[in-house]
């Protein structure tokens, strides 16, 4: 074999649109050679990122009036969102082209036919679709085969083989579907966050998860081609974080933002712990997950007649008529099996012949055994039904498909097990789904949702801003599933998922609607008006809290929950350009000629005298301050600067809500707007002498009696 030929076997994907570069197999001593030349901005491993996986568009319109008539004649069809996933369902009723206008010109993309996609399948809110195919070796996986690894497995189609990138795209762009519903349950108008935006399909992914040398292409191709917006519902284990420039996701974000286009990106799924927010990069907008204001509820009846409201999705034959004998796990140990497995569900821990006919109670101490297992052990040891115990997952339901399962917290499971006590035969009785609306409070922030401060730097606030993520319904491949499926039933054409990657597409969606309304604004600017108009309180006009109950802060849901309609108008925008994100890598340690390699400009210098502390003063929409050092006099000015996008002859005054012992001062306290498109600096001085050690989250809101724009803040005080 000839050497060009080993050249072209081992090459796996070209850069060459928005940036130049390349994927290949390389040695070790190959890679260490190309990452000692001054033109290679960075060289790293072909990782695999992992996918962050109706009522809730209703839920944001009634909260910022989004659905009104006037807002939706504001906006056009022209935007263009590339959603890079898993692929389409192009038959899918949410991807109808009716009354859509004909292709923008700028369009540069193309259909890519498949063996099961013809170039048919596009139309014109289709308007594009690629996949990435290439040979990897094996990574170990969160989610493991029984070696411990998967391999990347595409299939020469963009159709989606998994129903994620199906259900994240018509979130952000599907058609009005009316009577869409899950099996009658969440029966409503479907439709995305801005039904008459295009979508551009980039697969990337499979079930093994998405090579990062794939997703770094599709941003390319996507560039190109014209979007104008791109969602992406995945990214790094937040334990094995790359820094910025290592990052496919965030290399490529960097490209696109400098062409003009927003990427929006999940923030993760591995919350409730601090510093496990992903996609952290200041040109990223990056998005939390929220609950909306609509529960699965699963109802449970005792045998004595006290009736309690679990979670979960289950269409079971449960009926009133019919109760049945109630048994704790840990009663139903297996021989030598640990109580402790047994009451966890563990595979192969339970008696057969104690748990068939009966509805098994088991809790999740320990939850390297997931809900799924735990429903197939359950199912595996003949039981009728499950009632898990599970304070942590409570509100996010489970889909157990014919199979009775409710899922309670501690204090209803308290309940259920001092019943259990005072009776010799405890029965019960788990009712099929059913959903209900109007829940409060809502939104609350998803227990899954990854928190700040970022693990990369804590000077800039992420994540960005909160949006719908728990129980959302949305189009999905209309294939039988034997665990969800019911009995029955025809496959559902839509489907209800949670997770970030769910929260991220409203994002995508609702940036799209303001892009519509304001073709001209840069990236940031729309994302700043996304920010600065987020709402920070619940449908009971109090202020946000987790879904322990606390009060939520901005490292759990960034500046709030977006209100789409207000972003049409946020009064001010801060408005963050390239060479801010260039003295950004600056500061954080990069050097001259990385930068140069980066941007493809060899006379860029930062500035002198750098450090991680300046990174505070990105022109960003929110402030944080990584260290505010007692010992050093706690005291720092950081400054912003803001353009008017609003009418003309204003005057904005600023107002501050900070915790005690916190003193913030912002000169001047006025700002005059002689006319749209002027320009005004302020700075912020914050003292903390006196203020508890720790983080301070608070906030600056400028008003002129018609805007608030509001900036928050995190300031670490030590």
């Amino acid at each position: 074999m000839s050497s060009e030929e080993k050249e072209r076997i081992n090459l796996i994907q070209s850069y060459s649109h928005a940036f130049k570069g390349f994927s290949a197999k390389l040695t070790k001593q190959e890679a260490n050679i190309l990452s000692k030349k001054d033109e290679v901005v960075s060289v790293f491993r072909d990782r695999i990122l992992q996918l962050h996986t109706t009522r809730s568009w209703d839920f944001l319109e009634t909260e910022s009036g989004l659905g009104s008539e006037r807002a939706h004649r504001r906006a056009t069809n022209d935007v263009i969102i590339g959603i890079i996933d898993t692929g389409i369902w192009p038959e899918s009723p949410s991807f109808d082209d009716k009354g859509m206008t004909a292709i923008p010109s700028r369009w540069k993309g193309t259909c890519i036919e498949g063996f099961d996609f013809k170039r048919s399948n596009c139309n014109r809110k289709l308007i594009g679709a690629r996949y990435y195919s290439g040979q990897l070796d094996s990574f170990p996986l969160s989610s493991t085969s029984s070696n411990g690894t998967h391999s990347i497995a595409f299939t020469g189609s963009p159709r989606d083989t998994i129903g994620h990138g199906t259900h994240t795209a018509s979130t952000a762009a599907g058609s009005t579907v009316v009577n869409a519903s899950y099996y009658g349950l969440a029966q409503g108008v479907a439709k995305g966050g801005a039904p008459l935006s295009r979508l551009a399909i980039y697969k990337t992914c499979s079930l093994g998860g998405c090579a990062s040398s794939a997703v770094l292409k599709a941003i390319d191709d996507a560039i190109s081609d014209g979007v104008d917006i791109i969602s992406v519902s995945l990214g790094m284990s937040s334990v094995f974080q790359s820094d910025f420039l290592s990052d496919p996701i965030a290399i490529g974000a960097f490209h696109a933002n400098q062409k003009g286009i927003l990427v929006v990106c999940s923030g993760g799924n591995d919350g409730p712990d601090p510093f496990t927010v992903v996609n952290t990069a200041p040109w990223i907008l990056t998005v939390a997950a929220s609950s909306i204001d609509r529960m699965f509820q699963s109802t449970i009846i005792l045998g004595n007649a006290e009736v309690i409201e679990g979670v979960a999705i289950n269409f079971s034959n449960h009926t009133r008529l019919e109760a049945y004998p109630l048994i704790f796990g840990g009663d139903a140990a297996g021989e030598f099996t640990p109580v402790s497995e047994a009451s966890n569900c563990y595979p192969g821990s339970l008696d057969t012949k104690k748990t068939a006919g009966k509805i098994i109670i088991c809790v999740d101490s320990d939850p390297s055994v997931t809900r799924r297992v735990k429903k197939l052990v359950a199912e595996d040891a003949g039981a009728k039904g499950l009632i898990l115990i599970d304070e942590a997952e409570k509100g996010i339901p489970f889909d157990s498909g014919s199979f009775a399962l409710s899922e309670i917290g501690n204090k209803a499971g308290a309940q259920i097990l001092e019943y259990m006590k005072s009776t010799k035969f405890p029965t019960a009785i788990i009712l099929p789904t059913n959903d209900v609306d109007q829940i409060t409070p809502a939104p609350v922030v998803a227990y899954f949702s990854s928190r700040g401060p970022g693990g990369l730097t804590e000077s800039i606030l992420k994540p960005d801003v909160m949006a719908p993520g728990v129980s959302i319904l949305a189009a999905a491949m209309p294939i039988a599933n034997r665990e969800t499926t019911p009995e029955g039933k025809k496959p559902s054409s839509f489907a209800i998922k949670s997770g970030t990657s769910m929260a991220c597409p409203h994002v995508a969606g609702a940036a799209a609607f303001v892009r519509s309304a304001h073709p001209r604004w840069s990236p940031s600017m729309i994302r700043s008006a996304l920010m600065t108009t987020a709402k920070t309180t619940n449908n009971l006009r109090k202020t946000l809290t987790t879904s322990s109950g606390a009060n939520a802060n901005y490292h759990d849901m960034g500046t709030g929950e977006i209100s789409p309609l207000s972003a049409l108008s946020p009064g001010l925008v801060f408005d963050t350009k390239t060479e801010d994100y260039l003295y950004f890598l600056c500061y954080y340690g990069y050097k001259n000629e990385v930068i140069r390699s980066l941007v493809g400009n060899k006379k860029f210098n930062c500035p002198p005298n750098v450090s991680t502390d300046l990174i505070s003063e990105l022109n960003y929409p929110s402030i944080s301050i990584a260290t505010l050092d007692k010992a050093f006099g706690g005291v720092r000015t950081v400054q912003r600067s803001v353009i008017n996008v609003g009418p003309a002859n204003r005057t904005y005054v600023v107002q501050v809500d900070a915790p005690r012992g916190l003193r913030v001062n912002i000169w001047p306290d006025k700002l005059f707007f002689a006319r749209r498109g002027m320009k005004a600096s302020y700075q912020v001085t914050f003292d903390g002498k006196n203020a508890e050690k720790g983080y301070c989250f608070g906030s600056l809101t400028w008003s002129d009696g018609a805007h608030l724009v509001q900036t928050v803040f995190a300031i670490n005080v030590i």
